[in-house]
């Protein structure tokens, strides 16, 4: 395998009516071959997803009824995104929901599909990783990075932001094996991603929710994190047993 700067990439971001993967629509697809040197070849549509777009779905991408009526059905240009992502490595923040909502449209249109299993680099697990941005939403590195503002939470806009993102987060690794092998393990967090103690160092969260979180379908870092930090507690790390020095006594 040669050098990250030789190497094809191919970055994906979708926008959809909602964040369930086998039930809500493509309203919008944008896909870009690149390099470290340059975007090769480039595609977006905004598409008909045949159904209505929640409005709190539109607040976040601002892609409005009016917007894809009349516009392709997906079904008509997926094989073309397909051909373009086919054999290359899919980049992408979070890019596991984009693959299923793509797999899921594919089956729909019955058009034969591989991209559940190609390979992909999660910029979402790498800023994780990196570990220095107080936030990793693509917004946050892009301003954490001082990259350009390309304009709203549009597809092509955030693959065009998130290949920067990109390029800033795999400085340290000379090849996408490298990049494999670290995440190919978990990656434990220093905050709470989400819910009501976001924000929060993990040794701050009680126990009980701990607790429940752990049996949620969360992804596998945040699950690692949260149990690493229920082992630590059993263990007499946590922040309960610091405070009173006879607990272990009761």
């Amino acid at each position: 395998m040669g050098s990250l700067q030789q190497q094809i990439f191919v970055c994906v971001d979708c926008e959809s009516t909602g964040l369930d993967p086998e039930n809500d629509r493509i309203v919008e697809i944008a896909v870009a071959r690149f390099t470290f040197d340059q975007i090769l070849q480039q595609f977006e549509t905004l598409t008909d997803p045949e159904c209505a777009i929640p409005q709190i779905s539109q607040d976040i991408h601002k892609i409005s009824q009016e917007m894809v009526a009349g516009k392709p059905k997906i079904g008509a240009v997926l094989p073309q995104i397909l051909q373009m992502i086919d054999k290359y490595v899919i980049v992408g923040h979070g890019i596991g929901f984009d693959i299923a909502l793509i797999a899921a449209e594919a089956r729909r249109s019955n058009i034969p599909c591989n991209i559940i299993h190609q390979t992909h680099i999660d910029t979402l697990r790498l800023a994780r990783l990196y570990g220095e941005s107080p936030v990793n939403s693509l917004e946050r590195l892009r301003q954490h990075f001082n990259i350009e503002f390309e304009g709203a939470h549009r597809a092509m806009n955030d693959v065009v932001v998130n290949i920067e993102v990109f390029k800033y987060l795999t400085k340290s690794f000379k090849t996408s094996g490298e990049i494999f092998k670290v995440l190919q393990k978990p990656i434990k967090l220093k905050t709470m991603p989400l819910g009501k103690h976001k924000g929060r160092g993990f040794h701050e969260i009680p126990i009980e929710y701990l607790r429940w979180a752990e049996r949620k379908d969360f992804d596998q870092d945040l699950l690692y994190s949260i149990r690493s930090e229920i082992k630590n507690r059993k263990r007499g790390g946590g922040f309960e047993q610091a405070a009173n020095p006879f607990s272990e006594l009761k």
